[in-house]
């Protein structure tokens, strides 16, 4: 608070982390509109282009959206517990419809299309990663969001709940690197192996979303970088704790 002793000094090298997560995820956002504008005509929603809205729309809820959720109790660290999670969660939410306005095109391009459904490895992944992102997201906000979870329960899922994250954080990426693979096999099959432009590209697209996945991925498994419990966070969750339980708590970070 404005009135207690001043906020810890963020760790050294986090934010520099933490920016280069950043430029990473808008250059890997633009070289998707690039490569979608560029060699694949473009996105609309209506017309033959519908196919495309996918690719664009798991890209920035499934990675880049879902990535910086992750990040928020890194970077704000100094805010009340209670905002930090409403903002982690919104952010994840926000991937969530995104995310299904992509699955919803890719449907809706299919059967327009005559094209079969969910007959590869790229849509088995892809869906089993964003029912079980849903379900990630509905059990954090009844644990974390909603009152009535008690602490003991709480203390229990969140291992799970942070372990789970990274995973289908991890899996979102390789399901990304699967569609991109299977879009340049199916688009541009005999030329590929030529070094063409586009191939070039989306291998570019490739990398960056690998590069985005690893400096996430190293800015939450910095123990020294995890969020530490305000002072005043700590004295009323044990004050609570002990009233609902009878126990003294200890005070975690996320």
């Amino acid at each position: 608070s404005m009135d207690g002793p001043a906020a810890p000094a963020r760790p050294a090298g986090l934010s520099a982390y933490v920016a280069v997560s950043q430029a990473l995820g808008l250059t890997l956002l633009l070289a998707t509109g690039a490569w979608l504008g560029r060699y694949r005509g473009g996105v609309a929603w209506q017309s033959a282009l519908q196919l495309n809205v996918h690719p664009l729309c798991m890209v920035l809820g499934m990675v880049f959206l879902q990535g910086d959720a992750l990040l928020v109790y890194r970077v704000f660290r100094n805010e009340p517990k209670r905002s930090t999670k409403a903002l982690h969660a919104l952010l994840h939410g926000l991937a969530l419809l995104i995310s299904l306005v992509g699955i919803i095109a890719v449907f809706e391009s299919h059967r327009a299309k005559g094209i079969p459904d969910m007959y590869s490895l790229h849509s088995w992944c892809g869906m089993a990663a964003f029912v079980l992102y849903l379900l990630q997201w509905l059990l954090g906000c009844g644990f974390f969001l909603l009152p009535g979870a008690s602490f003991s329960l709480r203390g229990r899922y969140k291992p799970q709940h942070i372990f789970i994250g990274i995973a289908l954080f991890a899996l979102s990426i390789a399901v990304c690197l699967l569609g991109i693979t299977e879009m340049l096999l199916f688009n541009i099959r005999d030329s590929y192996s030529r070094f063409v432009p586009e191939g070039v590209l989306a291998n570019t697209l490739g990398v960056l979303l690998v590069a985005f996945g690893l400096v996430v991925g190293y800015v939450l498994t910095r123990d020294e970088w995890k969020r530490l419990p305000l002072a005043e966070e700590l004295a009323l969750s044990m004050d609570f704790k002990t009233l609902t339980e009878g126990e003294s708590p200890s005070g975690g970070s996320q």
